[in-house]
């Protein structure tokens, strides 16, 4: 029979999972070739400034399989409407059934997404983050600040929007968080004090230019998950000691990698999964003058994982 499960539920199983350590499996699970991803399925809505995306894979040899269906539709919070939403359907391996319906509203690819961030600022982050700088003001503003207080000691942070007003909401949320934030009037003010970077927009031009950023400097761009969108001047991928991302079969067709080589700003051999990264470190960060970067677009790998913990707790 069908489980259903609801937000309220989804939530509360949540607080239960350390969703770091699932991503870190997730990433290492796509670098081992252990799971099966197949091309990312989208519809994209201009005149509603929408998007849907369909992720679906499979760990091999395991129980279950996950599709996942996410919405973006950016122009709802002046409708007076969340901008995300979605569902996670849990089929059986073995027999095709429909095992749950996780109907999270999106919430479980915000936290998913939130938690990846953190994972790539763990494993290339500075020894020393003297300030974070987030771009964006919406829900992976304050979420990617959230799961990077559980990797870095850091409490100094500044914030960037479109919408001044909007940054300064922002920022009083970030406060009761526990940091000391500040807003940003420009992107080089911004960039010139943080030397870890998360851009979290659906822009569809370059924000961030490359004499903005400084030595040592870690970007986690997290906004380009369709070809269209692009955050990143190319340039600063090709003064990049490291560029890393979640799948790299998924980054040649999507986000600020696939911009970076259809320029022929780098090359695919200068891309590193996270995942290869989290087993041997060594191919990570060797000094703190790297620029490093990481691009995620998300993974249905990521989606299994958090689908398959939360079924599990809520099953119980």
């Amino acid at each position: 029979m069908t489980q259903i499960y609801k937000l309220p539920e989804i939530l509360k199983a949540l607080d239960k999972i350390d969703l770091i350590e699932s991503m870190e499996k997730a990433f290492k699970s796509i670098s081992n070739n252990e799971v099966v991803l197949p091309p990312v399925g989208e519809m994209l809505f201009p005149e509603s400034n929408g998007e849907v995306h369909i992720k679906y894979g499979a760990i091999k040899k395991d129980q279950d399989f996950v599709v996942k269906l996410a919405t973006g539709f950016f122009d709802n919070p002046s409708k007076g409407l969340p901008p995300f939403s979605g569902c996670m359907l849990v089929f059986s391996q073995s027999t095709g059934e429909l095992k749950a319906i996780l109907l999270e509203e999106g919430e479980l690819t915000n936290h998913r997404t939130a938690a990846a961030g953190a994972v790539a600022a763990k494993i290339l982050g500075p020894k020393t983050v003297n300030q974070i700088g987030i771009v964006g003001t919406g829900v992976q503003a304050r979420l990617q600040a959230a799961y990077l207080r559980k990797v870095t000691s850091c409490r100094n942070l500044c914030i960037w929007g479109r919408s001044i007003e909007n940054a300064e909401f922002a920022a009083e949320d970030l406060k009761e968080m526990g940091f000391k934030t500040t807003v940003a009037i420009d992107l080089k003010t911004l960039c010139s004090g943080s030397n870890l970077i998360v851009t979290t927009t659906p822009s569809n031009s370059p924000l961030l230019k490359v004499d903005m950023i400084s030595a040592g400097t870690h970007i986690t761009a997290i906004g380009s998950d369709t070809p269209e969108k692009c955050e990143l001047s190319p340039k600063i991928l090709s003064s990049a000691a490291i560029i890393s991302t979640d799948s790299k079969a998924q980054a040649i067709h999507r986000g600020e990698i696939a911009k970076a080589l259809s320029e022929k700003e780098i090359i695919e051999n200068q891309i590193k999964e996270l995942g290869d990264i989290i087993v041997d470190p060594s191919k990570g960060r060797i000094n703190e003058e790297q620029i490093t970067i990481s691009d995620l677009s998300g993974v249905a790998a990521q989606d299994i994982m958090i689908a398959k913990e939360v079924t599990k707790i809520l099953a119980n």
